[in-house]
């Protein structure tokens, strides 16, 4: 079944099921009918002679230059070709599809005045599978994401490149064996589809949507630190979070104690040991905080990718056309600044849990560095070293961006969000959190490994995820390219299937 939209309850997850799992998307009835009504509105208006700006007034700084019925054509597709300034990289296409979506849902609404055959052109492309080219760099934020936007309608026009079916080819060619007719902007239709905020939303949701599945694998990996180093689980009991009250630290520990519930390596184990470090005892306050952070992101997000965000905005039943500026990233750009700090404290954190797994003089009788043959070989040294790296690296792109701006447009545009570059900062620190997690767990798995009789120990959940860590990666019993198996570990987090191999034995977590 195919997904219907209208620009009022798209789901971050349906956003996944269409970026990622391609799944198709149509119109609602009552969003034809709405897009039919703007567009007709728009018609009488230009009909009018009527002064609309960026329908017959230039833009930005050119907004007091009035341009003639005969030359609205002209400028739309002038501005589209003018913008398409992105630099850099390709976004991935998932990313892409995920901003066509977005930007399909908005002018869903029926508030842009975008012809209908425009519209469906947009939907025949992301059903079919043409996927713009878009580079990654080059937006401010506002008027949201100008340049980039502009590469996805650089390809409904036929100019540019685009993906299809695996290869990058000419847009047009992409266009005309997808069985696509290419368009002719129309009046407000340039404005209209590449002014809004759908390519930061689109990154930022997808990181987003990986952190939610991210802070379930930080708990497993977190328990199994706790089994090797015979943490104390008193410090997760419901009574002392309950008197701090905060939703995510609750949920945290809760998590935690599910995951380690009927452990025979946890305790306390020892009597004399009273208390542990603030890596182990404090993993619900730390990745509680960074839940709470999750969720607050999912709400904003939630928000955006319903929202109408080009300029001007057409009310017809109010006769009114008005110049405003919900295209400005400030709101996803505090949220994807706030992400990213979020989800790096889950690598702060676990590489100090790994650093106490690795270390001889933290880590309560395990070999150094996690090898039987110290001096012969180096085991998990440099483990940690790439783990620190990485924490390190974070720090950098956890500077946020929404604090800085750049006057822009003959200082029209004088303060901007620079949202995208949060967005785009934002998955960097999740690609390297995913890592240092990965470290974590395979110091871990390796440390139960070394401590002889504790696999036999282990609690439910953490047995299964040891089990399928054990069908993907040995032992390190000698040294061995280390790299080529902390790629597995990054890609079982990647592609979630340690959270699945422990949820199908403990059931689901929260």
């Amino acid at each position: 079944m195919s997904i219907k939209i209208n620009g009022r309850d798209l789901t971050v997850e349906q956003v996944i099921q269409v970026c990622r799992g391609h799944e198709q998307v149509e119109l609602t009835e009552d969003s034809k009918a709405a897009v039919k009504k703007a567009r007709d509105y728009i018609e009488a208006k230009l009909e009018n002679g009527d002064i609309i700006y960026g329908l017959t007034t230039g833009f930005g700084q050119f907004a007091n230059v009035l341009i003639s019925k005969e030359e609205t054509a002209a400028l739309q597709k002038n501005l589209i070709i003018s913008h398409t300034c992105a630099m850099g990289n390709p976004l991935p296409t998932h990313v892409v599809r995920a901003a066509m979506l977005l930007r399909c849902n908005a002018l869903a609404r029926g508030n842009s005045g975008i012809r209908s055959e425009t519209l469906n052109t947009l939907i025949d492309m992301l059903n079919k599978g043409v996927h713009p080219i878009v580079p990654e760099k080059g937006s401010l934020g506002s008027s949201g994401d100008l340049a980039p936007l502009s590469h996805i309608v650089l390809t409904m026009m036929g100019e540019g490149k685009a993906e299809y079916k695996g290869e990058v080819i000419s847009s047009k060619e992409a266009m005309d064996k997808a069985g696509i007719k290419v368009i002719e902007l129309a009046a407000k239709e340039g404005l209209a589809l590449n002014n809004g905020t759908q390519v930061m939303t689109a990154i930022g949701l997808n990181v987003l949507y990986d952190a939610m599945n991210l802070i379930k694998v930080a708990d497993i990996a977190a328990a199994m630190t706790m089994e090797a180093l015979n943490g104390i689980t008193k410090a997760f009991d419901h009574k002392v979070h309950d008197l701090r009250g905060q939703e995510g630290q609750k949920t945290a520990a809760k998590n935690i104690l599910n995951i380690l519930n009927g452990s025979k390596n946890v305790g306390p184990v020892n009597p004399a040991k009273v208390q542990d470090p603030y890596s182990l005892r404090c993993i619900p306050q730390v990745h509680g905080a960074s839940r709470d952070a999750i969720e607050y992101a999912y709400k904003k997000v939630s928000a955006e990718i319903n929202a109408v965000t080009d300029n001007p905005l057409i009310f017809p039943d109010e006769d009114e056309v008005i110049s405003g500026g919900n295209f400005h990233g400030q709101p996803m750009a505090l949220t994807f600044d706030f992400l990213k700090i979020a989800i790096s404290e889950l690598a702060n954190i676990s590489e100090r849990r790994a650093e106490r797994l690795i270390n001889p003089y933290l880590s309560e009788g395990l070999p150094p560095f996690l090898t039987k043959h110290g001096g012969v070989c180096s085991g998990f040294m440099i483990a940690q070293y790439a783990a620190a790296s990485m924490v390190s690296e974070n720090k950098i792109y956890d500077h946020p961006a929404c604090v800085d701006s750049i006057p822009s447009s003959g200082n029209q545009e004088d303060h901007v969000s620079m949202g995208t570059t949060s967005a785009r900062t934002a998955a960097m620190v999740l690609d390297n959190t995913q890592k240092v997690i990965g470290i974590e767990l395979a110091s871990a798995a390796q440390a139960i490994w070394l401590r002889d009789d504790y696999i036999e120990k282990l609690s439910a959940g953490t047995r299964a995820a040891y089990d399928y860590i054990r069908t993907l990666s040995d032992p390190v019993d000698e040294d061995i390219i280390m790299h080529n198996e902390l790629v597995k570990f990054d890609e079982m987090i990647k592609d979630n299937s340690i959270v699945d191999a422990v949820e199908k034995v403990i059931g689901k977590l929260m």
